[in-house]
């Protein structure tokens, strides 16, 4: 989708003009892929903008770090405010808001130990990822011929930019068949998730996430989800799912910061139909909490103002 400027991007600690946000083209990530980011979204609220499970959002981006031993040379309350910041100077009562931690210029080869890191927030306006038709109407997936990698190739419980060749690779090929995004299978075939998002299906009156151990990333807007659902009475399991099972599925969804809750209408043009009374159900009050109008979550809305 295309990007809408907005007016400044946070760099290392000092706001810079939009334009200004540049980088060497000999930057370390640039040319190995060692970086981490985050995907976060701030909504409108009655008491002004607010930004949805931030500290959360920020607290994974350190793990992620960690995972690839990268040394952010921030605390996770730094970078919460400098959020924040970014989103009030650009007056935006809704946004995306993408922080990323990289490995910047100075050295170059495999080793990224002795390599500065850098973190910028850019934030702009960004509609519904896969539509407002998606989101309303549900979208059209298939099973991708990528797979997940192994966990001891690389690991998806870090969000990292390296590993989202997997995921763009799947998605390119989905859109290049016609549909509206893809699902990857772990190396044991099981269902792990789609190119951006986890994915739910609805069963017998009860939902169905897979573990991150088939190579899912563990979700935000997922755990939101699951407790929404719970408290609804709704029974929801962590289980290992195979691509039949989704073909038999009552209702299937997908979740993500990006993509929010999208009702999946098809998978390899086998028919789930309408979004679902359950689907439906979670994503009203989805959307009624990240506008703060849900008493229960709403400490899941970080105020910036």
């Amino acid at each position: 989708m295309p990007i809408t400027k907005s007016d400044k991007i946070w760099m290392d600690g000092r706001l810079v003009g939009w334009d200004d946000a540049t980088i060497h083209v000999l930057t370390h990530t640039l040319h190995y892929g060692g970086g981490v980011f985050e995907g976060v979204r701030a909504y409108p609220t009655s008491q002004g903008p607010a930004v949805f499970r931030l500290t959360d959002h920020i607290a994974r981006l350190f793990a992620s770090a960690k995972i690839f031993m990268i040394d952010i040379p921030y605390t996770v309350a730094d970078l919460v405010e400098a959020t924040k910041e970014t989103v009030r100077v650009n007056d935006l009562e809704a946004c995306y808001i993408r922080p990323l931690v990289y490995l910047g210029y100075g050295e170059m080869g495999l080793n990224p130990l002795p390599c500065p890191v850098n973190v910028s927030i850019a934030v702009w306006p960004w509609g519904a990822y896969l539509g407002e038709d998606g989101l309303r109407n549900g979208v059209r997936v298939k099973i991708s011929s990528w797979q997940r990698p192994d966990p001891n190739s690389i690991p998806p419980a870090a969000k990292s930019t390296a590993i989202y060749i997997n995921s763009q690779l799947a998605k390119v090929e989905a859109l290049k068949a016609g549909y509206d995004e893809a699902i990857i299978l772990s190396p044991q075939g099981y269902v792990s998730e789609c190119t951006g998002e986890n994915l739910f299906i609805v069963r017998d009156g009860r939902i169905i996430t897979p573990p991150v151990t088939a190579g899912a990333l563990e979700g935000i807007t997922q755990s939101s989800v699951m407790t929404i659902a719970a408290d609804l009475g709704i029974e929801c399991q962590v289980a290992n799912l195979l691509r039949s099972d989704l073909y038999l599925a009552d209702e299937a969804f997908l979740t993500g910061t990006a993509a929010e809750v999208v009702p999946i209408r098809s998978v390899d043009d086998r028919e789930l139909g309408e979004p679902g009374p359950i689907t439906r159900q979670i994503q009203e009050i989805y959307f009624a909490t990240v506008r703060g109008e849900v008493d229960r979550y709403k400490d899941w809305c970080e105020h910036v103002r």
